[in-house]
Formats: C-alpha cells, sequence, structure tokens
C-alpha cells in the first residue's frame, strides 16, 4: 500500500472533504501521520480569513526539500484556496502537482492517472452549477472503524452573497443533495461504523432542499434521520438567521435525537453594519428569533461567530456588538478581525479600521464573551447532564470524556473506562473556561 498524508485546515466541511478522499484512494493508499514517509500529500485549505491561507504557502513551502529527495513524491493543494487560486498556485510553487477545487477533489483518482500519463501537474478547478455531490460510502461489509461521530455533507455552496465572504465564490452556489443519499449515508455509518452522533454540515442548512424540487425542507429531513435506529444524536451547523424557520425550531425543541443547540452566527450587533455585511436581517429579528427559541427550548446553547473591524464600523457601532452579547449570552463565540478576501465586494469598502483598532476591539469581545462562558458554565455545576462518551480524555488517561447535548465538553470521573459511545448521566462538580468537570451517575444507553 502507498501512504497519503493530509494536512486538514478550517472548518468541518473540510474535515469531511478530506475524509471523502481518504474513501476514495483508500483501495491504494492507507493514511500515514508523517509526511516523510508519505507517497501523496494533500494539503486541505481554507480562504474565509487571510490567516488559513497564510497557513497552507508555509505548509507547501515545507515539501520543497522533501520533494528534492523524492522526486515521485505527489504534492496537492484542495479546497478552497486551490479553487481560488487556481494555476497560479503552480507558478508560486512549481513543484506542486496536483490542484483541486471544491467540486474537483471528488475527482482525485482521474487527476492521478492524469499525472502518471502526462508527468505533468492536473488542475482542476471548475465548478458547475449542475454539480451533484457524489454518495462515497466505506463499502466494507464489516467496517473495521469505529467512531463516536460522523459528519454528513448535506449541501454545499451558498446563495447569500454577504460582502465580506469569498465561500460562494470558492463553493458555488446552493446545490442540496438528494434526501435519501443522506439517509443512505447516515444508515451505513450507524450500521458500519457505530457512529452515536451525526453533524449535518451546509454553508447554511436552514435553507436545504429550497431549489430543488420535492425535496423535504431541513426539518423534514432532519425527522427523517432521527428515525434512523441507534443514531443517537442528531447536530447541524451552519444556520444563517434569516432563514431559521419555526418549524425548525420546534423540531430543535421536540424531537429528542437533536441536539439543543444552535450556531446562528450574528457577526455584527450593529444594523448599519449589518446592512452593509448584506445579512438580511436586523438585531431586533435576530432577537426575536433568539428569544422564541428559548420559549420553545429554555435549555438550548446559542453559539454565534462575530467580526469586529468592518469597514467603515464606529465605536458607536462596535458597542451595539457588546450589547447583543450582552444581551443574547451565547455559551461561546467565535471572533475574528475582518480581512478583506479576494472576489468579495467589501474588500472595495472604504473606511478601513486600522489594524490595532481591530486588535482592541477582538480583545474586547474576548473578555466579555468569556466572562459570559463562565457564568453560563458555572450555572451547570451541581446538576446532572447527558453525555455521549467520545472516548479517554486525552489531558488524563484516568477520565472520560464527551459532550453535553448543549455542545459543551465535560470530563469526567468513572467506574469503567469502557463506555465510548454510551449515552450516560453526570453530575457536573466543577466549570472550567471551555469545558466541564464531572462525576459518572449511571449508564443511559450502552
Amino acid at each position: 500500500m502507498k501512504k497519503l498524508y493530509i494536512k486538514t485546515f478550517g472548518c468541518q466541511m473540510n474535515e469531511n472533504d478530506s475524509e471523502k478522499v481518504y474513501l476514495l484512494l483508500k483501495d491504494e493508499y492507507e493514511l500515514t501521520e508523517n509526511p516523510l514517509e508519505a507517497d501523496l500529500i494533500l494539503i486541505n485549505t481554507c480562504s474565509v480569513r487571510e490567516k488559513p491561507e497564510h497557513k497552507l504557502y508555509s505548509e507547501i513551502g515545507r515539501f520543497k526539500e522533501l520533494k528534492k529527495k523524492k522526486p515521485k513524491l505527489i504534492i496537492g493543494a484542495m479546497g478552497c484556496v486551490a479553487q481560488q487560486e487556481g494555476e497560479k498556485l503552480l507558478e508560486r510553487f512549481p513543484y506542486l502537482d496536483l490542484v483541486l477545487g471544491t467540486q474537483g477533489f471528488y475527482r482525485i483518482r482521474e487527476a492521478l492517472e492524469e499525472i502518471a500519463k502526462k508527468g505533468k501537474p492536473a488542475v482542476y478547478t471548475e465548478l458547475k452549477e449542475d454539480f451533484k455531490i457524489p454518495l462515497i460510502l466505506s463499502n466494507e461489509k464489516s467496517s473495521k472503524r469505529h467512531r463516536v461521530k460522523a459528519y454528513i455533507n448535506i449541501m454545499q455552496g451558498c446563495d447569500n452573497f454577504c460582502t465580506y465572504c469569498i465561500v460562494p465564490y470558492v463553493r458555488g452556489r446552493e446545490i442540496s443533495r438528494p434526501p435519501e443519499e443522506i439517509l443512505k449515508e447516515a444508515e451505513e455509518l450507524v450500521k458500519k461504523e457505530g457512529v452515536k452522533e451525526i453533524t449535518l454540515l451546509g454553508q447554511n442548512v436552514n435553507s436545504y432542499g429550497k431549489k430543488e424540487k420535492d425535496y423535504p425542507d431541513f426539518a423534514d429531513l432532519l425527522e427523517r434521520l432521527s428515525q434512523i435506529d441507534g443514531l443517537l444524536r442528531i447536530r447541524f451547523t451552519t444556520s444563517h438567521p434569516k432563514d431559521l424557520s419555526e418549524k425548525l425550531m420546534k423540531v430543535i425543541a421536540e424531537n429528542p435525537k437533536v441536539c439543543k443547540h444552535i450556531h446562528l452566527p450574528l457577526q455584527a450587533g450593529s444594523n448599519r453594519i449589518l446592512k452593509k455585511m448584506n445579512r438580511k436581517y436586523t438585531r431586533e429579528e435576530y432577537l426575536e428569533k433568539v428569544e422564541r427559541l428559548r420559549e420553545l427550548c429554555p435549555e438550548i446553547a446559542i453559539t454565534s461567530d462575530i467580526i469586529v473591524g468592518f469597514p467603515g464600523e464606529t465605536e458607536e457601532d462596535f458597542l451595539e456588538t457588546i450589547d447583543m452579547l450582552e444581551r443574547v449570552r451565547f455559551h461561546e463565540v467565535f471572533s475574528f478581525k475582518y480581512s478583506d478576501r479576494p472576489y468579495a465586494v467589501a474588500r472595495n469598502f472604504e473606511n478601513k479600521v486600522p489594524e490595532e483598532i481591530k486588535e482592541e476591539r477582538l480583545k474586547k469581545v474576548h473578555e466579555v464573551q468569556a466572562r459570559i462562558t463562565k457564568e453560563i458554565y458555572n450555572s451547570y455545576v451541581n446538576k446532572e447532564v447527558e453525555v455521549l462518551v467520545e472516548g479517554i480524555s486525552e489531558k488524563d488517561p484516568t477520565k472520560l470524556t464527551g459532550r453535553t447535548t448543549t455542545n459543551v465538553v465535560v470530563n469526567f470521573k468513572s467506574p469503567r473506562l469502557d463506555l465510548e459511545g454510551a449515552l450516560v448521566k453526570v453530575v457536573i462538580t466543577e466549570a472550567g473556561k471551555h469545558s466541564l468537570k464531572g462525576e459518572y451517575k449511571e449508564t443511559l444507553v450502552l
């Protein structure tokens, strides 16, 4: 068997794409964690912000000397930066052999054959509007792999065109997968690999099936998936606030398999900035949806994304974002400094915010949110929670680790450590910055 090394940057969708590449190649390649012994090196890239893009360039640069020592080594870039830059990557890195875009990576076997035949790099970056996401299953009668969690990509692309965002340009327009393929993939994961929790992925899962004839909507898809025997939990990301329906809120609240957690990116608290971002909702509409979510499901955890320093953001605009943090009280927030992205409209906006002010604002968001998260986590102490056990804690091999339905990590003491994949009840004894500590009480589902 040849050896494959994959380095993945970015979101859960990228992690899932890397998984699909491995499944496409597993008849010829086995995974290695050591790039020095690899026959094929793939770097799966993210271009949502500037920083991950720079990580790709330094990562490719690392392998220049290795390529000199091993001329037959194949080095490839895939994912969003590969889609964004295309053949320009070959100019910058002449020793690169493969450039596979966000649809092109599915053709990796064909690309490798092309390199073998022609002896020159292969570039697959075409984005088709009628693209069909292939159904890729492990195809093993009895899979040797066992894992508690898995991802399923239910759609690809985005039609929202937020002015700061590169995603529609590198992932293409929204395309939903047929529901029967999603169900089949989920059943395979549960029955063959013992998966207990599935996370559904899409740039905007709330708009699943809206463009396709006779497809269920997202709420109905969740209901269908929840009927799979052996599947204990369903998560999803990401949700666009403008498309969050009452029907979906009710499914989250009422279906016991659907996790009581939603990632609902706010991005900014100022209506003026939200309009410039083309987010298509106001702060008041966002607050109304949050209020309704909590009416239906009081225990729900809401997490979010925040961008500071969007072009033209004043101190007053920024304070409105801080006000939203205080009002909504998110469990966690992923916050970023605005950076210009290729193709995105906002790169041409005037009144760019100086770097030092962006830095100050980001620090303030971190401080405010850290306090709120601490207060929320402290509220779990002395309560009983249901935890899906993911395995033994990496930091403490005498403890187990897992997550609550609200997506909070719990590390806990247990009389037995062979509970991977079990749903257990844990009493929370202590709150940390990013996780909880507890003690095992009983097993609910083994």
